[in-house]
């Protein structure tokens, strides 16, 4: 492996927008929350927030199936059609970490080709590679420290699709 500069793992993002997914699912429901097992015809929805893990920096905010307050839409924006599974940011980290899980019924080259082009647009360089394993996966950096990663996985003819950023706080707009 060959590293570019001082990389910054992104990790860190992905892991806390994981970690709020992985307790929205295994959270008992709290009241008014509709879930498979508790839906009733008026099929309520509900918006649940995921509290920072203990580990966590305090600026950490990570939410279930919207964008969280403050999140870069600028430097991460949702690609049309998909739909929000899980956000992160935390812009007092040094560098700022942002993450983004997202779900779209296209293939998986299409999110790699839509992700690429917006962050080649913004000075973003593609670092070589295209998989992990089956997953399709691809970094970028721009100068020496900022750093993203998008991986997607498609199954059932649905693409989710994972995008973290390692950037300087005032990248992170």
């Amino acid at each position: 492996m060959t590293v570019i500069g001082s990389l910054k793992p992104t990790g860190s993002a992905a892991l806390v927008a994981v970690a709020a997914l992985a307790l929205a699912a295994c959270s008992p429901a709290a009241p008014g929350v509709t879930t498979p097992s508790s839906a009733t015809s008026s099929q309520a929805t509900a918006q649940s927030t995921a509290s920072a893990s203990p580990s966590a920096s305090p600026g950490t905010s990570a939410t279930v199936g919207a964008l969280v307050a403050g999140f870069p839409q600028q430097l991460l924006p949702l690609m049309p059609g998909a739909t929000i599974v899980s956000s992160s940011f935390d812009k007092a980290a040094t560098p700022a970490t942002a993450a983004l899980v997202g779900s779209i019924t296209a293939p998986p080259a299409a999110v790699v080709e839509f992700y690429t082009k917006a962050l080649e647009a913004q000075s973003f360089k593609a670092v070589p590679g295209e998989t992990v394993g089956d997953v399709a996966s691809k970094d970028f950096v721009r100068g020496d420290n900022e750093t993203v990663n998008l991986a997607v996985v498609e199954a059932a003819g649905v693409s989710t699709f994972t995008i973290g950023a390692n950037v300087a706080a005032e990248s992170a707009k």
